[in-house]
């Protein structure tokens, strides 16, 4: 046997339990958090601080699964918050209703979905709405395959296309904003289950097109580029950036980005306490993760709205496209939240 013994885990032994005391050095408390993978940068970011701050008392897991899946989890109680990526839709907040899971809907940044192709495509860098539509429709699935069928002055090349998964909230975003109706699209397309995934793709291949977040189009401007987007009102293609989101005019994929919270679970110190370091450290964050912080009162008001524990949602389950910032908060301002 060996002379010397390492006791860095002691095994006690006490009423028919055994019991080890690396696992006793402080109880740790947690936050469980899944959905989108948009909004995935922004609370990782703020999660990191906390945890920081809290000394390894709190544990914040953040997990992606999309927003409709972390919707599903969030109405079945088995996390605390959901990042999403769009508003709680009629059938989630029924879920949730017939759950008895209320909540507190909190914006926190907004975003610029933006279209990607890769650098060597020197064609179709604006592109107006209409043929993004055209491209992407379900009428397009099998029919629209090369881009010169798009406009005749482009290659006859075929269009190699990316996209979300169908839980995905950007997916749900973009097919209302381009194409008029949600979880409608042409299905032959490689769908990627993260927005690091879309990257990889579009940058993998010169005739690739997909959409994705702007934080991830602004981490690879080596690797993809983004799209000026026309939408039909006069003043021509317009790129995703912070003037162009802010002034309202990147349209209409700018979109607002949510966490919601379980009123049950924001009972827990620990929840409690992380809203209100996430609101209150939020603008800096934001732009340090590269999306777009709301105004210094807007985070404010959510955070009264909060305290306050006013549930439901000021969308009433239909998703709102071409929001700009000021709207989003002229309306978490003046409306009163639906109580379900």
């Amino acid at each position: 046997m060996p002379k010397s013994y390492n006791f860095k885990v002691i095994i006690l032994f006490f009423s028919g339990f055994w019991i080890s005391t690396a696992g006793m050095a402080h109880a740790q408390s947690m936050v469980k958090i899944d959905g989108s993978s948009t909004v995935y940068p922004i609370t990782q970011a703020i999660a990191d601080q906390f945890q920081e701050v809290k000394k390894g008392t709190v544990q914040v897991t953040v997990a992606v699964s999309g927003s409709g899946g972390g919707f599903r989890k969030f109405c079945r109680g088995e996390i605390d918050i959901v990042n999403a990526s769009r508003p709680i839709l009629k059938n989630e907040m029924k879920e949730c209703k017939n759950t008895g899971v209320q909540y507190v809907e909190i914006p926190v940044a907004f975003d610029a979905l933006t279209v990607a192709i890769h650098p060597g495509n020197t064609w179709s860098r604006a592109m107006t709405v209409a043929q993004l539509k055209r491209i992407w429709e379900p009428a397009a699935e099998g029919k629209i395959t090369h881009w010169n069928q798009i406009d005749s002055a482009w290659p006859a090349e075929a269009i190699k296309l990316f996209g979300p998964a169908r839980d995905s909230g950007t997916y749900d975003y973009f097919t209302e904003a381009v194409i008029g109706k949600t979880k409608s699209s042409r299905a032959d397309f490689t769908r990627s289950e993260d927005d690091t995934g879309l990257v990889r793709a579009v940058a993998g291949d010169k005739n690739g097109l997909g959409f994705l977040g702007f934080a991830y189009y602004i981490e690879n401007q080596d690797k993809v580029t983004a799209v000026a987007i026309d939408n039909g009102n006069g003043q021509g293609a317009v790129l995703p950036s912070v003037e162009t989101v802010e002034d309202g005019s990147y349209q209409p994929l700018s979109r607002p980005m949510f966490i919601y919270v379980s009123l049950k679970a924001a009972e827990k110190p620990e929840v409690k306490e992380f809203v209100e370091f996430y609101l209150k450290n939020a603008l800096l964050l934001v732009k340090e993760t590269h999306f777009f912080p709301l105004p210094p009162r807007a985070y404010t008001t959510m955070l009264g709205h909060f305290n306050k524990k006013r549930a439901g949602t000021v969308f009433n389950g239909v998703p709102v496209i071409g929001l700009t910032i000021d709207e989003l908060i002229r309306r978490e301002e003046r409306l009163q939240y639906e109580n379900y």
